[in-house]
């Protein structure tokens, strides 16, 4: 049942940021082609946004000569690297925090447990307060990583570059290699769907089995809901969603190769300096031996290989504080 929820808050999520980009500027057919309303175009949202972003394509398809599908992608290329950073920073603190509670997560699993098994309110709340106080202690805060401001500053760009990619101007009556951008096209729905399913398949590469558990529903819904929505649009939009897959395989590619391993490297050594700390007060079933015992147990056969490239001294002066 859990597994169900998460699996369909994550299709919820996925479907509402689709959703938000698509449902900001009101639409209308006219003469087979969905185009802004009058009140649309007048609204804030284009003005502000989708305006500047259509003459910014405009630039290059009519005064470079280069076309409106070489157009959408060099924007959509300019924009989403100029915001990466962006990206990175909170792609960066989101997984710093995950990957420190895969780690820790032999410590806070004998409290998770009994949580679990608390036969009373005040066992329970009891075995919560001593978990909350344990992930505390340890630096645990999911709240501080999921970083809003970084996210609030991406999304105006997101949805003027999609509608721009939707409703500029000429646009629709345009080819790109021989694909009607006006109108859906079933290859470029094929390579944005491919290049959303590699991104989160790297993504899944460095994941603890915990982690995955959650990481295979986005392998999957992340591009199901990227197929649906690109086919249901004009092959403008997918091509913008292609290009923005391609940047997000990048992205994923530095975090899983690059970020993760340092990071990994980074919280063995602070708990090398300061190992683990425990609040089990009133748990008589949680001891501190106990617990150090199973982390360390743990997270040394995890780490065996890194280890192996390091100083034997680091490695002894593990081995004298069990």
């Amino acid at each position: 049942m859990k597994k169900m929820k998460k699996k369909l808050t994550l299709a919820g999520l996925t479907a509402a940021g689709l959703l938000l980009l698509s449902g900001c500027v009101q639409t209308h057919i006219v003469d087979g082609v969905r185009v802004p309303t009058e009140a649309a175009t007048h609204g804030i949202t284009y003005n502000l946004l989708v305006r500047p972003m259509s003459a910014f394509v405009d630039l290059f398809a009519h005064n470079l000569s280069m076309g409106y599908g070489w157009a959408i992608i060099l924007v959509t290329l300019i924009i989403r690297f100029l915001i990466l950073p962006l990206g990175l920073n909170q792609a960066y603190k989101s997984t710093y925090m995950q990957e420190k509670m895969a780690y820790l997560t032999p410590v806070f699993a004998p409290l998770q447990e009994r949580v679990k098994n608390a036969q009373t309110p005040e066992e329970r709340m009891a075995a919560q307060q001593a978990l909350m106080a344990a992930q505390k202690d340890n630096g645990i805060n999911m709240f501080a990583s999921l970083g809003c401001l970084p996210m609030l500053i991406q999304w105006p760009f997101f949805i003027a570059l999609y509608n721009a990619a939707a409703y500029t101007t000429g646009i629709s009556s345009a080819t790109f290699y021989g694909i009607n951008l006006g109108h859906s096209s079933i290859v470029l729905t094929i390579i944005s769907g491919a290049l959303y399913f590699i991104q989160t398949w790297i993504s899944t590469l460095s994941m603890t089995p915990e982690q995955k558990k959650t990481g295979m529903a986005m392998l999957i819904m992340s591009p199901a809901m990227i197929v649906i929505f690109s086919f249901m649009s004009p092959a403008g939009v997918a091509l913008y969603w292609a290009v923005g897959g391609l940047v997000m395989v990048i992205q994923q590619i530095i975090i899983s190769f690059i970020m993760k391993p340092r990071m990994r490297r980074k919280i063995d050594e602070e708990f090398t300096k300061n190992p683990p700390k425990i609040n089990n007060e009133g748990l008589k079933d949680v001891t501190p031996s106990s617990v150090q015992e199973n982390f360390k147990a743990i997270t040394s056969e995890r780490n065996d290989k890194e280890k192996q490239t390091k100083t034997g001294g680091r490695n002894a002066g593990k081995q004298n504080r069990k």
